[in-house]
């Protein structure tokens, strides 16, 4: 369980780092943007990607 919790800790490093790898001017548009919004949709925002994250593993857990 900690070694496939260490690689998807990874795989989750590399995808974040390929925007300000990729792109560093659009990443930095990126952050300021967010830094601007209030808490509520930033809390959206995260709900979401935490749904989908878990309905994913969900879903690719069954198949």
């Amino acid at each position: 369980m900690g070694e496939d919790f260490l690689r998807a800790l990874a795989l989750v490093m590399v995808i974040e780092g390929m925007l300000p790898f990729l792109s560093p001017r659009r990443f930095r548009e990126s952050l300021l943007r967010a830094a601007s919004l209030e808490d509520r949709p930033l809390r959206l925002l995260g709900l979401v990607a935490m749904l989908s994250g878990a309905g994913l593993l969900h879903f690719l857990s069954t198949t």
